[in-house]
């Protein structure tokens, strides 16, 4: 019989959104969770009481996962704090939209300094340090599917992601390590809300044939599946949580 992973499990951009939810459900599944925050402290804080109000274990840990040396650190503190990390998931990423004829330069480098140089950092990280049988869970995005005009930066950052996701499933071989990426569809958080008027999410809610919004909870449901043991078979695959968007 192989010796299950460390119920041990890094979450970054863990202090709100979608990552929180991660947190928060990790947690409840029973493992020990280093909730990740890039600035908003207060918000990871909140995050670590909750967790603990519920008889979990977490710790927050300030880390840009965008620099390499700041990632590295992470996992340092993760395995000082906790042990051998199980369970890695990057939920960091930001979202700017804008035109590819006139978008500023600095965006598309900002964008893609934290949801693929970041993505990559905490990969190549977690690839040496995740304990054999563990899980590497990456986000990526349903928008992939429908060529919105102004997302063409923010789709294509996430195309990478899912790119690295399969590759590095395959350098893993051998390590019973599933490596795979959670694509979510309109999910109603701070990042989806931002610069959108009310009538424009309700023709994001409407896509779907369920016809709402996703919320943090569902993609986190789906993160704590491909976390489990029931997901072993599951490997180098992008799974579309959306509510059928696309």
């Amino acid at each position: 019989m192989s010796t299950p992973p460390p119920r041990n499990a890094i979450v970054t951009g863990a202090s709100r959104g979608i990552g929180r939810a991660v947190a928060l459900r990790l947690a409840r599944d029973g493992f020990a969770v280093v909730v990740n925050y890039a600035g908003a402290a207060d918000k990871a804080a909140q995050v670590v009481n909750e967790i603990a109000g519920q008889g979990g274990r977490a710790i927050a840990v300030q880390a840009d996962v965008a620099d390499a040396a700041s990632a590295a650190r992470l996992f340092d503190e993760a395995e000082r704090a906790q042990g051998r990390i199980g369970v890695v998931v990057n939920s960091a990423g930001i979202m700017k939209l804008f035109p590819i004829a006139s978008g500023p330069v600095e965006d598309f480098d900002a964008v893609f300094n934290v949801n693929v140089r970041g993505t990559f950092n905490v990969l190549q990280q977690a690839a040496k340090r995740v304990a054999d049988g563990g899980r590497i869970i990456t986000m990526s995005t349903s928008v992939l599917g429908m060529n919105f005009p102004s997302y063409g930066t923010y789709a294509a950052s996430k195309a990478a992601v899912e790119v690295l996701t399969r590759i590095l499933a395959h350098e893993l071989r051998g390590r019973r390590i599933s490596v795979n990426a959670v694509a979510p569809g309109p999910t109603a958080t701070e990042l989806l809300f931002e610069g959108k008027t009310p009538e424009q999410l309700d023709r994001l809610a409407k896509l779907a044939p369920m016809e709402r919004l996703g919320t943090p909870e569902d993609i986190a449901n789906v993160v704590s599946f491909l976390a489990g043991p029931d997901a072993g078979w599951i490997n180098a695959q992008t799974l579309r949580a959306n509510g059928g968007y696309t």
